[in-house]
Parts: C-alpha cells; sequence; structure tokens
C-alpha cells in the first residue's frame, strides 16, 4: 500500500515537472544560439574596447611621420619615475633632439625642463626623458618640443591639449587579473542576456544570475580591493565620492540585482514579457555605463593640500574633471 502511495507521488511530482517545463520557452537551433553568442562577443568586444580607448589612461597618439606614431603614457606605477618616449625617423635621427616640459596638476609651478637622449631600442631610434614619481593619484602635466629633420616640432601642438599622467601604487596580479576575467567575463554574459530576453528567452534566467554573481565578485568585491590597492580606498564613489568607475558599477550591479529579483530563481517559472524588460533594461544600463570612458573622475592627488604638509594618503579627491 505504501508503495502504491509512494509510486503515485513521484508520478504527480513528475507530472508537474512535465507541466512546468511545458511553459519554458522552446530551446532554438544550434545555428541560432551560435549567433547569439557571436554577437554578444562582438557587443561586449566592441564595449570594452570604446570605453579603454576614449579613457584618460589610454596613451595619447601622435603622428611624427610616415608610419611611425607616438604614445605618451597617461598612467604609471608609482614605485618609479616614467619614462616618457618619442620615436623618431631612422633616417634624420643624428640631427634630432628634443626637451621634455612637466609641472604638477593644478598647480601653478612653472614647468620643468629635462632635456631628452636619444636611445636606440628594439622598435628604433627614441628620445627619451623621466617624469618624476609621484604619490598615488598624483597628476602630471606635460608635453614635448622636439627638432625632427630640422622643424621644430610639440606634442600635442595645443598648449590646452597638455597630456595629463596619474600615478598609481601597484596592484597584485593575484587580485587585478581575477577582478579583469570577472569583468570580461560579465559583461560578455550580460549582452547574452540581453540578447536571450530579445530572442531566445530559454535560458535567459540562468545567464542573468551568471552575470549578477560575476560581476558581485569580479566588481563589488574585487573592484574596491583593487581601488584600495591603486589608491587607498576601498570604494570613491556614491555616497562617499564622485569616482565615476565606482558609480558606474554600482549602477550596473543594481541594474541586475533589479532584474535577477524581477525573474526569480524557480527554472520552471513561466518566462514573462515583464521578466524580459527587466532583463533587456539591464544589458541596457550595462551598455550605456560601458560607454562612458574608463577612469573619469577618479582619484586626484591635491597638492595644494600636499604643500600645506597634509600627508598625500589624506589628500586625495574624487569626481575632479
Amino acid at each position: 500500500m505504501e508503495e502504491t502511495q509512494d509510486s503515485d507521488q513521484t508520478e504527480a511530482e513528475t507530472s508537474q515537472e512535465v507541466t512546468a517545463a511545458s511553459t519554458l520557452p522552446p530551446k532554438p537551433s544550434l545555428l541560432k544560439r551560435r549567433g547569439l553568442w557571436f554577437l554578444a562577443f562582438l557587443l561586449a568586444a566592441s564595449a570594452m574596447i570604446y570605453q579603454r580607448a576614449t579613457g584618460p589612461t589610454h596613451p595619447m597618439k601622435f603622428r611624427v611621420a610616415d608610419g611611425i606614431t607616438a604614445k605618451l603614457i597617461r598612467t604609471h606605477e608609482s614605485t618609479h619615475d616614467a619614462v616618457v618616449e618619442l620615436p623618431v625617423p631612422e633616417n634624420v635621427s643624428k640631427g634630432v633632439s628634443g626637451t621634455l616640459f612637466y609641472k604638477r596638476f593644478r598647480t601653478k609651478d612653472d614647468f620643468t625642463p629635462v632635456l631628452m637622449e636619444l636611445t636606440d631600442t628594439d622598435s628604433g631610434p627614441q628620445l627619451q626623458a623621466p617624469l618624476p614619481k609621484q604619490p598615488a593619484a598624483g597628476k602630471l602635466e606635460y608635453y614635448i618640443e622636439a627638432k625632427i629633420d630640422g622643424k621644430q616640432r610639440r606634442f600635442p601642438k595645443d598648449a590646452a591639449s597638455n597630456v595629463l599622467i596619474r600615478f598609481k601604487d601597484p596592484v597584485p596580479d593575484g587580485v587585478l587579473i581575477p577582478h579583469i576575467t570577472l569583468m570580461i567575463f560579465s559583461i560578455l554574459l550580460g549582452m547574452r542576456s540581453g540578447l536571450a530576453a530579445l530572442f531566445a528567452p530559454y535560458n535567459m534566467r540562468q545567464l542573468a544570475w551568471v552575470t549578477l554573481c560575476g560581476m558581485t565578485v569580479g566588481g563589488m568585491i574585487l573592484g574596491p580591493m583593487v581601488q584600495k590597492y591603486a589608491f587607498g580606498e576601498y570604494w570613491t564613489g556614491f555616497p562617499l565620492g564622485g569616482d565615476w568607475t565606482d558609480n558606474k558599477m554600482l549602477f550596473m550591479f543594481l541594474a541586475w540585482v533589479f532584474a535577477c529579483s524581477v525573474i526569480g530563481l524557480n527554472p520552471y517559472k513561466k518566462v514573462t514579457a515583464i521578466m524580459r524588460i527587466a532583463v533587456f533594461t539591464a544589458t541596457i544600463v550595462m551598455t550605456v555605463c560601458y560607454l562612458i570612458p574608463h577612469s573619469m573622475g577618479g582619484s586626484e592627488l591635491d597638492y595644494s593640500q600636499v604643500d600645506q604638509g597634509i600627508d598625500p594618503s589624506e589628500a586625495i579627491k574624487t569626481g575632479r574633471q
């Protein structure tokens, strides 16, 4: 008798699972699934490349001569001087000279000139000169005046567009690499979740939850650790500061928290239009955040406070442009 009851209960549970599974969206073809993954990869890669290429820490590029492009650095570690390099044509390298001019950013300091040395490197002859290392979040403003092939040139041409370089303390690879990896993983899964919401929601719930998990660990746990190592504070976004990177991370995280709260954890729960809208909205928020250049409004050392005797670690501000 008991065996019959157990059998009936098992059959009822199986029937319920089959009924629930029948309410799930159909699984698309393999070709469609691969196409959506490929499109998600293109969208994620484009967003990440755009964000990096437009950010204030990406090297500033200038054309020196045909086939020769200078990449003037805009970020460096605070443990040693930053060497600025200007490649020059080999056929005129013997008649080349240059001077590097720099000063502390947002100060009334005069520009300090440093003669550049012509050095042969594996990539060809280059003019080189060091910028003195600065405390974490310290910024220097600099430009180069060089005589190339008998012509006096300035890099950059416009004095209002001088190069800014920001220094940061070293971040251990054990923290930095997992952070970057998980953020790449999260944006890829986030884009795929949005495409699932639009075209094939059969696995949208799983994708959205994995995106949130990656963003939680990579962005909200490891991200503050990177910030702490680099600039001495775990969090400099809202409500403690105006760091755009932290604020972007917060908006993306909250958007996915909202989306996952709408879709829930039940794998057999019917996918509704509201769920799809919530996930797609989270993807849009993520995309918009990635279109904002990286490191905007980040940590910056206030030299006026340093000159007053305040410790550099206590003189860092955020949100300044």
